[in-house]
């Protein structure tokens, strides 16, 4: 083998001088694109921010909805915008792998916290009434 050819090989095909023909199915960043990303991101944190120091919603289990919503659009766009993912990439094998980490990982979590919530509820002693202190279910608003 002569040394062109070795060299030839190691840079995966393509000689010194070449350039490398760019597969359509990988990931194009554009300046335009990740200004997109950079712009998109910063609203979706803005937003939020704004909601909880303007104190514009009262009810926190809405606040919890609402914040946790914006949380998951923020990762959508930097998914999409900054990590590149998208169906066309390597044949889908990366989003579908993406979404098989999210779903474990969900499912990781729910049944985490009902262990945990089970565990709590049936696991855990009953604790003495502590001297001065009402026994539980005792009307305190009538004493005997």
């Amino acid at each position: 083998m002569s040394a062109q050819h070795t060299t030839h090989e190691h840079h995966g095909g393509h000689r010194d001088g070449d350039t490398p023909h760019h597969d359509a199915n990988e990931p194009h960043s554009t300046f335009s694109g990740y200004m997109t990303g950079f712009v998109l991101s910063i609203i979706l944190t803005a937003i939020p921010f704004w909601l909880v120091m303007a104190k514009v919603i009262a009810d926190r289990n809405t606040a919890v909805l609402v914040l946790g919503g914006f949380a998951v659009i923020q990762i959508l766009v930097h998914m999409v915008y900054f990590l590149h993912m998208n169906g066309k990439i390597e044949g889908g094998w990366t989003l579908l792998a993406t979404i098989f980490t999210v779903v474990f990982v969900a499912i990781t979590i729910a049944g985490t916290l009902w262990v945990m919530f089970h565990m709590n509820a049936n696991m855990m002693p009953e604790h003495p009434p502590m001297p001065g202190m009402a026994p539980a279910g005792a009307d305190v608003r009538n004493p005997p």
